[in-house]
């Protein structure tokens, strides 16, 4: 054998390899001082790059005479493990590959520090799938030689004894636009610039669907716009936009929509075994940017993660589930890079990638997304609160319901309309947006109306809300044309006496009175608190509410009348 050397094969570079402020950390340290750990792990998302980092890395350190030695295993299980070592032992020492936990010790010891041994090496760990996998099988620690190990897994066993922690995310918007403008132009294909903005985003800026996005549109022939309709269409799942395994471009071994399946069957076999498979399928339904620990833990949530638990013996017979279970899933699907939970946040709040989303909703059994969709609206209406106090919680709710509704409108409405879509109008007029709830509402009423009847209950009690925003945003005139017309059907479907039609006359009455109408408003709400009295007595709180409103019109009458008075004067009539 003759130095350098290389044990094991590197992944192929990727075309179009993008240089990442991740690859200068492995180099220089964090702060670029030119000191490195002697353990670099690089830990985040299947797809975001890990691999094809620590094979430039290491590529880069043997093309610059950096290395007399270079060992690279892919490290799926202890046994892998073992049997990368052992071959190193065997190329490397003449050990007998046949017993191979002797050669691996044996070849742990040669990386020992030795004051006759000083060759300059390199240990790459691809894809660890446990930290339990290298228990005792680290490798030293030395001033000739480093370790660096890619894996999802973000325990805290990885960290400590001098292994620094590296986290490794998405592509930023210029590195997504480089990749793809360049790749691109290796097909002699140029799109606008605009274009590969937008199909960044769409796909959540994750190098492996951007590489494969390349090999799809180029390998189908559609311009950039045309695919990005397609990926958008809800109708299709993702792998219809995405290539076949025979066409996954840069060797590899896994499409986006399966890239992710080992790690969920990983965390649904950590403590509490089987509830983070139906966790993420929650979550698969909501916000991916933010949602709210609350809505994950709330009752509904826990009621899903027990109906829906995976199958298996670990969890034979176990309870009820609790809010302390769903917050130990969530941790699980934490510790394999499947979703980010932030505890230090002001709502714990829990990320996940879109795409990731996406896969899950597409391998729903079937029956399964209606169900599921209701279940996300069950919960979010329980972790909302009755009073908005906190701004930030209220977006974050408004914008997972936005979500839900974006895959699954067609669930909130059957049977009837879901309570989160009315509770979204009321909370966005609460924060001050009038028009957005005007415009949600609006958009929920005619939903309503095609979906389950124009005189369905839902349907006006969604167009009593518009009539509210309506004239929230100025529009007294209309919203009291609104509410007209609404009293017709209410009187006619429900009675002259029903709640629902005594509270549309009072709202009747209150925009006739704000469009300029004081004197027909106090009339009107004189006849309303006699029918009132009739129908609910004099104590009740509808009854007791409208009381001073005869009175508050009347005298919003005289004052018109006085202010009017002045007017005239000064102008001299």
């Amino acid at each position: 054998m003759t130095w350098p050397h290389q044990v094991g094969v590197l992944p192929r570079e990727a075309d179009c390899f993008q240089d990442r402020a991740t690859a200068r950390e492995l180099s220089h340290g964090p702060d670029g001082n030119g000191t490195a750990a002697p353990y670099h792990v690089v830990v985040g998302l299947g797809g975001v790059g890990k691999t094809q980092l620590a094979a430039h890395h290491a590529r880069t350190l043997w093309q610059t005479e950096q290395l007399d030695l270079l060992v690279w295993v892919t490290a799926a299980s202890r046994d892998a493990v073992v049997t990368g070592y052992a071959q190193a032992a065997a190329e490397i020492l003449g050990a007998d590959p046949a017993g191979p936990e002797s050669a691996a010790r044996s070849f742990l010891a040669w990386l020992e520090p030795k004051p006759a041994n000083e060759r300059r090496w390199l240990v790459v760990l691809d894809d660890l799938a446990d930290p339990a996998d290298l228990r005792n099988l680290w490798p030293p620690a030395s001033n000739h030689g480093r370790t660096l190990v890619t894996t999802r897994r973000r325990d805290a066993a990885l960290t400590g004894h001098g292994r620094r922690v590296v986290p490794m995310g998405l592509f930023t918007e210029d590195e997504a636009a480089a990749y793809l403008t360049t790749s691109l132009a290796a097909h002699d294909r140029h799109e606008p610039a605009d274009q590969l903005l937008g199909l960044a985003d769409d796909l959540g800026h994750l190098p492996l669907a951007l590489s494969q996005a390349v090999a799809y549109l180029t390998d189908v022939d559609l311009d950039c716009a045309t695919y990005r309709r397609r990926l958008c269409d809800r109708a299709r799942s993702l792998s219809d936009a995405l290539p076949d395994p025979s066409g996954l471009p840069d060797d590899q071994a896994t499409t986006v929509a399966a890239a992710w399946s080992l790690s969920i069957e990983s965390a649904d076999r950590l403590p509490p075994a089987g509830l983070a498979r139906p966790m993420l399928q929650l979550a698969s339904m909501l916000d991916p940017n933010g949602i709210p620990i609350a809505v994950l833990t709330s009752p509904p949530a826990l009621d899903h993660l027990a109906r829906h638990r995976s199958a298996g013996p670990e969890h034979t017979g176990a309870g009820e589930i609790t809010a302390p279970d769903a917050t130990q899933a969530l941790r699980a699907l934490h510790r394999l890079s499947l979703i980010d939970h932030t505890p230090d946040s002001p709502h714990h709040t829990v990320r996940v990638h879109q795409l990731l989303q996406r896969a899950i909703r597409d391998r729903l059994p079937a029956g399964r997304h209606d169900q599921l969709a209701r279940a996300a609206a069950d919960a979010l209406i329980a972790a909302w609160p009755e009073v908005e106090r906190d701004t930030a919680l209220a977006q974050a709710l408004r914008a997972s319901t936005e979500a839900l509704t974006l895959h699954a409108e067609d669930a909130l409405y059957q049977p009837d309309t879901h309570p989160a879509l009315i509770r979204t109008g009321l909370s966005l007029g609460e924060a001050g947006q009038v028009a957005a709830a005007r415009h949600h509402m609006q958009h929920v009423a005619n939903t309503t109306r095609h979906r389950l009847s124009p005189d369905h209950p839902d349907t006006l009690t969604a167009r009593s809300h518009l009539g509210s925003w309506q004239g929230a945003t100025g529009d007294a005139a209309g919203a009291a044309t609104a509410f007209e017309e609404l009293l017709t059907d209410l009187e006619r479907v429900l009675g002259p006496d029903h709640p629902a039609t005594l509270s549309t006359r009072g709202n009747l009455a209150y925009w006739r009175g704000e469009a300029g109408g004081a004197s027909g408003a106090a009339t009107a709400f004189e006849e309303l608190l006699a029918d009132l009295e009739r129908v609910l007595g004099p104590d009740h709180p509808d009854t007791l509410g409208t009381r001073n409103d005869p009175a508050y019109w009347r005298g919003r009458r005289r004052w018109r009348l006085i202010t009017n008075r002045i007017r005239s004067v000064i102008s001299g009539e």
